[in-house]
């Protein structure tokens, strides 16, 4: 038997899937498709009080990446009082739950990390965090400044809705809970060990929070999130007295010139009707006194896709341009592009497919997403299954209340929390559900 590789084999599934979900979607043990989202929608509004009271504690008591030893635990032992399955310290901090239905069915994962970041928090709230914690040989403070505490808070009221409902779910929920999103990356060790296999996932969901307005779900097609590549470039001359620049080869010259060379990258040589792409240099570091040319400067930045060939094609002019530039006068240039986080790309048949789902909660005039050029390690879980990450508005109606991601004043209005649940635990009913048990071996 002739056996598509793995990846090739769900994407296949799941586009074949799209086209017979209408014929597949047949009740299950006499409720309809109705009936089962009418009571996701009722769960959600019980158990939300108890969401809200997680998010809240979780927001007062954040832990940094690898560290989440207490915000693991409160998940692993709301897990094991619904009889899920728990496996914890996965990948160090880790905790993966498995959910079985009442029938045999496909695998579905959803996605929650847990990790703070290094910011001292000053939103005005009862429930701020007062942690301080080691970072880098320091003492910071400690604050859940990009809404990861909704997301583990979310996930747990979802993981209370299905296990309500596990006797009406054919197949499997895998509830993964990751650690250190915000670095050094927890997704990639996750799936070392193991957490998208025994059983295979066949869809894979995530969600994250965004200051967008109140309540509104929000995804695209391919690339939603960028790649996040670090960029170092050292030019290097030939150091001088400042006031005999003709005797050496000044490397801040021809280095101010990579700098303004490479903005030329993303304007003139990526096709940005396709995507969007950024060059940044964020920090440019050369010489020590006013009257002497150094011999090396420093620069370090960031590179920011949407689309994983864009990403190929901008490294390798990035990497061109510096070292042309920086010949042309006289220096050397020695660039470095470290590979960070990948796109975080949706797959479009499963995101066409889960579209009603998404519309059903908040309507399809809510449902817009713009690209998004930060990153997110979601993407290496969407690499090995078929993935759809949708975003969660959570901005107060206040202005003034409104802050970006990572910014120590974020603020996440709790109104959004049931409107998450549900998204959620209708992604994952509803692939459940609409998709058929008895598959070919070889589509699965």
């Amino acid at each position: 038997m002739i056996r598509l590789p793995r990846l090739l084999d769900r994407r296949l599934l799941v586009g074949l899937l799209a086209l017979a979900t209408l014929a597949f979607s047949a009740p299950l043990h006499g409720q309809s498709a109705g009936d089962l989202h009418a009571t996701i929608d009722e769960l959600a509004a019980a158990v939300n009080d108890q969401v809200v009271e997680w998010r809240r504690d979780f927001h007062a008591n954040p832990e940094l990446g690898l560290q989440e030893v207490r915000t693991a635990g409160v998940v692993a032992d709301h897990l094991r009082s619904l009889g899920i399955e728990v496996t914890t310290e996965v990948a160090q901090t880790g905790v993966v739950g498995v959910l079985r239905g009442g029938r045999p069915g496909p695998v579905v994962a959803l996605r929650a990390d847990m990790d703070g970041l290094p910011v001292t928090e000053l939103a005005d709230v009862p429930f701020a965090s007062k942690v301080r914690a080691q970072w880098q040989g320091r003492e910071v403070g400690v604050m859940h400044a990009c809404g990861h505490d909704n997301h583990v808070a979310i996930l747990m009221g979802v993981a209370s809705i299905l296990a309500e409902m596990r006797e009406d779910l054919p197949g499997t929920v895998k509830f993964l809970f990751q650690p250190a999103e915000e670095g050094p990356g927890g997704a990639a060790p996750m799936i070392e060990a193991g957490v998208m296999e025994n059983p295979t996932v066949d869809a894979v969901f995530g969600l994250h929070v965004f200051p967008a307005p109140l309540g509104t779900i929000m995804y695209r097609p391919g690339g939603m999130l960028a790649s996040s590549d670090g960029l170092r470039i050292v030019v290097r001359g030939v150091q001088t007295h400042g006031a005999q620049p003709w005797r050496g080869v000044d490397p801040i010259v021809a280095a101010a010139n990579v700098v303004v060379g490479l903005q030329s990258v993303v304007s003139r040589q990526v096709d940005l009707t396709d995507s969007p792409a950024i060059v940044t240099v964020g920090s440019i570091e050369g010489g020590n006194r006013g009257n002497i040319i150094p011999d090396t400067v420093v620069m370090v930045g960031t590179i920011r896709t949407l689309n994983p060939d864009t990403r190929d094609l901008v490294h390798e002019r990035v990497t061109r341009l510096a070292e042309n530039v920086a010949a042309a006068h006289g220096a050397e240039a020695e660039v470095s592009i470290s590979r960070g986080y990948p796109v975080t790309v949706n797959d479009p048949a499963l995101t066409q497919r889960m579209a009603p789902s998404l519309e059903r909660i908040v309507g399809a005039g809510a449902v817009v997403m713009p690209p998004v050029t930060g990153a997110e390690d979601f993407s290496y879980f969407a690499q090995e299954a078929p993935g759809l990450f949708i975003g969660l508005g959570v901005a107060p109606e206040d202005p003034s209340l409104v802050h970006p991601n990572h910014s120590p004043y974020f603020y996440a209005d709790e109104r959004a929390l049931p409107i998450g649940v549900r998204a959620l635990a209708s992604l994952a009913v509803d692939f459940l559900t609409a998709t058929p048990a008895a598959a070919p071996d070889w589509l699965r």
